[in-house]
């Protein structure tokens, strides 16, 4: 479980060090794989895809919550519990800063409603996260 934690750590440090970066880079918006990819800049002060209506408090808590709620999760997948944690502390922690959760990258050109989409480097770690805890989980439910 330590070394989880710790890869969580990781995760998460490496997600507030693109962040970071990103905010501070004076060009807020460029193009990649023939405007597949860009690099935009984007405050997000929702839920993820806009499912939950609640206020920032309401949200941190809920975000919280599912953390802890995940934590039993390691025995299944180190690594996915890890980028599960890491990937929603660094949203937490965005959140609780009270800017909002720093989103730069989408992609216009994907199909139906994920075009409008903006993503950062935890979310596509929590979705990493639980794709390997759900092919850990061999779709065996404990």
């Amino acid at each position: 479980m330590i070394l989880t934690l710790i890869l969580a750590a990781a995760v998460a440090f490496a997600c507030a060090a693109v962040r970071h970066h990103l905010e501070h880079t004076e060009q807020k918006e460029t193009h990649y794989l023939d405007g597949r990819v860009v690099r935009t800049a984007l405050y997000n002060r929702g839920s993820a895809f806009g499912l939950l209506p609640l206020g920032r408090c309401a949200l941190a808590v809920v975000s919280a919550a599912v953390m802890v709620l995940s934590l039993p999760l390691w025995r299944r997948s180190r690594l996915g519990c890890a980028l599960l944690l890491g990937g929603g502390a660094s949203n937490l922690y965005e959140r609780l800063s009270g800017r909002g959760v720093f989103d730069y990258i989408q992609f216009p050109k994907a199909p139906g409603r994920l075009k409008k989409y903006v993503f950062n480097l935890a979310d596509f770690a929590i979705f990493l996260g639980a794709v390997c805890i759900s092919l850990a989980s061999g779709g065996k439910h404990r």
